[in-house]
């Protein structure tokens, strides 16, 4: 506990949502080697997703004043700990670290009592322990031998834990490797007030475990005024000059001991960011109520969402919450309720570079009902060289859909190149880049020869079409309408009468003046017109693309998503005219116009509805 002056209240809110968001972090070495983390644990909240890519840290402050002599009320920290338990499965939280002084004096009855409430959270969601100064005699370092605490709070009390993986040779530092979002992460809890040993320790943990990000917990590191912005202290001194700045390891660093809550970025020697914060909620009503913060780390969207909350609170009945109850439910000033952004492989590409998936051969990507596959990553194509005319791409499956290069009007070379970009989760590594345009119209077009079995394929049980693209940063010039991949005729050939007009193909795939995917089909067996439309696709990033029809009526998702705008109409079938299928452009009264622009991958056409899981790039 400490004190650096007091909180100005929090923005007031009379309900919390009903579910909170998630976090998580954990990972690394030494002695006392325990039992290796699973891949999911349960407990009474459910099953925790090891491979989500979204999971939660849980945080715990000084909870001292609830475990203070005969005034001790550990109730709050029970629904805390209730909580944590019931929404384990539903927030994918991975583990809780408290943050020191558990008790206000570490007497055995104190310590006693919180070692008992601990049970409720006991093998339902692992956790770590730290000392503060209140739970411990007055010491210098973690060299003080035998205590309450350590009794209560050792190394034997995790020894059970799949995360625990070992504890320094005094017991008062451990840490704890997690599997969350599909990778490993270390969490090391250490004494308020570490030893040189300590700090041996912990370095040798890291060494041990250099792949894996550390959140380092510790009870005393910072403080704050009221400005919110946290600065070292001196032990928070000792700590960075002797572990975390030569650690690039360590991104987040917690502590409790002083209030107000502050935070703030600070520079490692390996020139990247280290987040410093304080949380501690003692001198808050009820003492903090048990009050917790989770950090929910969203690897997909690159970002920790934080938030403050007292889960005793939240469980009361709304109408008889008295002010002050109502007041604490949720803390939501900037220090409380906040987001990071972090790029994730760009942070930790010092010491755990991402391995990018290495190239799927093509029989491994065509399963039952492959009609066509195509892919541009022949042996002999320098990136950036024009792909020549009459240039022919194999259709991978053996049925004969191979594609001939054309170019459209007066175009030259350029409008079509081979190239070594592609979607990080494209089975072939390689792409065509497209320059197409208006103004003049120009591009370049990949169509089936006269008489493939393609060009008349009806599809009538379904189909699965499928396909990667990119449009350039800046998307420059107007590619409203451009194609992205048809097949040519006119649907008035094929009797339709009720479309936007009957010199459109009978199915393109096209992008809107929106950027804006837009599939439109005129099926086999209904004169109707059927057309998806997806949202704003972004540019200077790879998007996977699939249109999905099971007989019935079809859907279009993008990067594994079902977009919105789907229709219900009756669809069933392709009304194909024995004309070729295209990639690069879409006809109007059998014309071309404009090409498209941008980049355009591994492309594939199955005759069946394939779920999301099946797809060349499944959803994460």
């Amino acid at each position: 506990m400490g004190t650096a002056g007091q909180q100005n209240g929090p923005d007031r809110r009379a309900l919390l949502r009903a579910a909170v968001a998630v976090p998580a972090a954990g990972a690394a070495t030494a002695a006392f080697e325990a039992t290796p983390a699973q891949a999911a644990t349960t407990g009474g909240g459910g099953r925790f997703d090891t491979e989500s890519p979204r999971f939660a840290l849980a945080v715990l402050p000084d909870t001292q004043y609830l475990f203070d002599a005969d005034s001790a009320d550990p109730e709050p920290l029970r629904e805390t700990f209730r909580y944590l338990v019931a929404e384990r499965a539903e927030a994918n939280i991975a583990f809780m670290t408290h943050l020191g002084d558990v008790t206000e004096h570490g007497t055995e009855d104190e310590i006693g009592r919180a070692a008992d409430t601990f049970r409720t959270l006991h093998g339902k969601v692992p956790y770590s322990v730290l000392a503060g100064n209140h739970d411990i005699p007055s010491s210098t370092d973690d060299q003080r031998g035998e205590t309450a605490y350590l009794a209560a709070f050792g190394p034997e009390r995790y020894a059970s834990m799949p995360t625990f993986r070992g504890a320094s040779p005094d017991g008062y530092n451990s840490y704890h490797v997690l599997r969350a979002a599909g990778r490993e992460w270390l969490v090391l809890a250490l004494d308020w007030r570490v030893s040189d040993k300590g700090l041996r320790w912990a370095q040798g943990v890291l060494d041990a475990h250099p792949t894996l990000p550390a959140v380092l917990t510790t009870h005393d590191i910072a403080w704050s005024d009221d400005d919110g912005k946290a600065r070292l202290s001196d032990n928070g001194e000792r700590l960075w000059d002797g572990l975390v700045r030569g650690n690039d390891q360590i991104f987040l660093a917690l502590g409790g001991h002083y209030w107000p809550p502050g935070r703030t970025i600070l520079t490692n020697d390996g020139d990247n960011d280290v987040h410093v914060h304080i949380t501690n909620y003692q001198d808050r009503y009820y003492g903090g109520a048990g009050m917790i913060r989770t950090y929910s780390f969203d690897l997909a969207r690159g970002v920790i969402d934080v938030e403050t909350f007292a889960p005793w609170f939240l469980a009361r009945d709304p109408e008889k919450r008295t002010p002050l109850e109502a007041e604490t439910i949720e803390l939501t000033s900037p220090v409380d309720r906040f987001s990071l952004r972090v790029d994730f492989d760009e942070r930790f590409e010092g010491f755990a570079p991402a391995v990018p998936p290495k190239p799927r051969p093509a029989s491994a990507v065509m399963p039952h009902g492959t009609v066509a596959y195509w892919r541009f990553d022949g042996s002999g194509r320098a990136p950036g060289a024009p792909v020549e005319e009459g240039t022919v791409v194999r259709d991978l499956t053996g049925h004969g859909n191979d594609l001939t290069v054309s170019r459209l009007h007066a175009s030259g070379p350029a409008v079509l190149t081979w190239s070594a970009d592609h979607h990080p989760g494209q089975p072939a590594h390689a792409s065509l880049r497209f320059d197409g345009g208006k103004g003049p119209d120009r591009g370049a077009i990949l169509t089936t020869r006269a008489g493939a079995a393609l060009n008349s394929a009806k599809f009538i049980r379904g189909y699965t079409i499928e396909t990667f693209l990119k449009l350039p940063d800046p998307f420059e010039g107007d590619h409203a309408w451009m194609g992205i991949l048809s097949w040519e005729g006119r649907n008035g050939d094929a009797g339709r009468t009720t479309g936007w007009s009957p010199l459109e193909p009978t199915c393109s795939l096209n992008l809107s003046p929106e950027r804006f995917l837009q599939f439109v089909v005129y099926p086999e067996r209904q004169d109707a017109d059927p057309t998806s439309w997806s949202h704003a696709l972004p540019v200077g990033r790879w998007t996977h693309v699939a249109v999905v029809n099971d007989g019935r009526r079809t859907v279009l998702y993008v990067d594994g998503s079902k977009i919105a705008r789907n229709p219900t109409q009756p669809s069933t079938g392709i009304a194909t005219l024995g004309k070729p299928f295209v990639i690069g452009a879409t006809q109007f009264d059998e014309t071309f116009g404009q090409g498209f622009y941008g980049w355009i991958g591994d492309t594939r056409i199955v005759d069946r509805a394939l779920p999301a899981r099946d797809f060349l790039k499944p959803p994460s």
